[in-house]
């Protein structure tokens, strides 16, 4: 992940929920957890590929949790950890500024 250059405290939280889909994923697990699958019909413009970095670095960051169930075929699921629970504040302010930015008249 990019260090922090400035040293601000907002620098440093949009470098790990920065990006197109990262809170995204992150509203879509705030309802629970999700399968690979469940994430990519959720998000369907994001490539596969996409998807596995973006939920690789939620992970590292240790905002997500992946728990990989001993079935056949194997079953992965992924959540949020305490600390991604965190952000539920910030994702309905999101949401509440993007009903706003759809409602209000176009420029």
């Amino acid at each position: 992940m990019k260090e922090n250059i400035s040293g601000c405290s907002v620098e440093e939280a949009m470098r790990l929920i920065g990006g197109r889909w990262r809170m995204l994923l992150v509203s879509f697990l705030l309802e629970g957890p999700r399968r690979f699958n469940q994430l990519r019909r959720d998000v369907p413009n994001i490539s596969q590929r996409m998807l596995t970095l973006e939920l690789r670095a939620l992970e590292e960051a240790g905002l997500v949790l992946r728990t990989v169930y001993p079935e056949v075929p194997v079953r992965v699921e992924y959540s949020l950890t305490p600390d991604g629970r965190r952000l539920e504040k910030i994702v309905e302010v999101l949401k509440e500024f993007g009903l706003w930015l759809k409602a209000r008249p176009a420029a």
